[in-house]
Parts: C-alpha cells; structure tokens; sequence
C-alpha cells in the first residue's frame, strides 16, 4: 500500500487534476516527512548520493538527487547504459515494430512525432529502459558525440498519443562512432517533467543531460545493424548508468 502511494506522487496519476494535486504536494515541504518511509519501502541505498537524506526539502527534492562524483564508472568500450532501471525488453526493430512504454503500444513514428525520422532506424535495434520510483532519476549520454537534435513533442511536452494519454515525451539525436543514436525520455503525463541540463553540441559519455521531474521511461534506437547487446545483459535486468550496454560488430 505505501509503494503504491510512494509511486502516485513519483509517476503522477491518470487523471490531470490529481496529478496536479500530487505534484503539488510532493513538492511541498510537508512531504519532507515522507522521504524516510520512501527510502524504507524501496530500501535505498544511500552510500551514493550526494547529500545526507536529511538535507532535502521535499520527497519530490529527493527523488530528483545527484549522486557522488564518480558513484557511477563509465564504461570505456562501446554505448552504455544512460540511466540506472530495468532493461525491459531489446532487440532489431522492424517497419511494423511497436514499442510498450508505460503500458501503451507505440509505433517508432509516434515516439518521434515523425514517419521521416523513423525510417532512419528501420532495422537497427532498440533498448527500452524502466526507473522505479527507488531509481536514480538523473539520465546521462551513452556515448561519446555530436548532438543533432534535441526536441520536445508536443505543446508544454505533452503531446497526446493514439488512445488519447498525455505523456511527456523528449527524442534526443545523436551522431557517434557507433553510428546515429536516438534517446527518448518519456516522463508523467500531464506535467512538464523532463528537464534538460545540456544543450550543447559535443557530449561526452557518462555526462549527465538530463532528469526526469516525475515519472520516467528511456527509449534506445541505435541505426543500422552494426550493433550488438552486451551479452551478459538480458531482459528484466537492473543496469547502472555507465556499464557496458552495446558494442559494435
């Protein structure tokens, strides 16, 4: 019953004036008092975060924390992994492929709001990454490269899909030795809740980029079919931002 509390106020609800409500009040300081039962409930490990846990003013403070400098190693060969969640499902993608993100089917067009853009990743693969709510929500670049688009779908991020939800959703192209990568960060519906932190044209891997306000799904598309998955890594895994995901072949 508390996780499922815990994570209304993280991944917001499915309708917009309750989530108005929760955001409101995971914001607010009166649910300082909640981050020690959140921490219990998902048995989080704070040897990592930057701060002590009683230093933050909201649950919502906490649920957007920064980590140690290197709490996380980046890999040095190949993609790794942008986020620290569960490896939901990978593999090639193909013309008629659809992609489960929070429950709903999505065609690779629809996630990137164009059919143009799609088809560059026809016959590549794909990664779909989940963060509980016990997750470090901080997204970091996979690779080394340049950035050649960076872009919300949607008015105010909330673009609205077939069946009608409202998620936030941002596609981040990218140009590395890997070939032509893409990252799309689905947050809650309703709010604007990914915040970028990088908009320059050169990242480098393992910088931090970004961060999910609330909610919280990563999409990989990787171009071509030069790109094999870490063999050690199957779907339903936990991965850690900077361990090995992907290597050319």
């Amino acid at each position: 019953m508390k996780k499922r509390l815990y994570q209304s106020m993280i991944e917001l609800g499915n309708g917009k004036t309750s989530s108005a409500a929760l955001k409101r009040f995971a914001q607010s300081a009166i649910s300082r008092k909640l981050i020690p039962g959140f921490i219990n409930a998902y048995k989080i490990e704070l040897g990592d975060i930057k701060r002590p846990s009683g230093e933050y003013t909201s649950l919502h403070d906490f649920f957007t924390r920064s980590l140690k400098v290197d709490a996380r190693p980046i890999a040095d060969a190949g993609l790794v992994s942008p986020v620290d969640g569960r490896l939901e499902i990978h593999g090639a993608i193909q013309g008629d492929s659809q992609f489960m993100v929070k429950g709903i089917e999505y065609s690779l067009a629809e996630l990137l709001g164009s059919k143009q853009s799609a088809k560059r990743y026809l016959d590549g693969q794909y990664a779909i990454l989940y963060l509980s709510p016990a997750d470090y929500h901080r997204i970091h670049s996979p690779a080394d490269g340049g950035v050649v688009k960076q872009y919300m779908l949607g008015e105010k991020s909330y673009p609205v899909n077939r069946l009608g939800l409202t998620y936030g959703k941002s596609p981040i192209s990218g140009t590395t030795p890997h070939g032509r990568v893409l990252v799309v960060k689905v947050g809650a519906m309703y709010v604007n809740s990914i915040e970028l932190k990088e908009f320059g044209k050169e990242w480098k891997k393992g910088q931090e980029v970004a961060y999910f306000s609330f909610g919280s799904t990563v999409a990989l598309f990787f171009e071509g079919e030069h790109l094999q998955f870490d063999a050690k890594i199957h779907d339903g895994d936990r991965v850690k931002v900077g361990e090995p995901l992907a290597y050319m072949v």
